[in-house]
């Protein structure tokens, strides 16, 4: 939480690079590569973002 308690915001998702983006030379870590790791990283911070919110919020009834 930040200092005026509120909730930290969900992580914003990469920016999908545009076709011309790429110069299409073959690149060992083409535009779309690196997209790719940025994507994977995103979906990580989510999941720990979910699970953060999850813990805040206490159990699930039920459980």
């Amino acid at each position: 939480m930040n200092m005026s308690g509120d909730k930290p915001p969900r992580p914003e998702a990469p920016r999908p690079p545009d076709p011309s983006d790429c110069c299409g030379g073959g690149c060992l870590r083409c535009v779309f590569d690196v997209y790719d790791e940025q994507l994977a990283d995103w979906r990580e911070a989510c999941a720990r973002f979910d699970a953060a919110e999850g813990a805040a919020d206490g159990p699930a009834p039920g459980d």
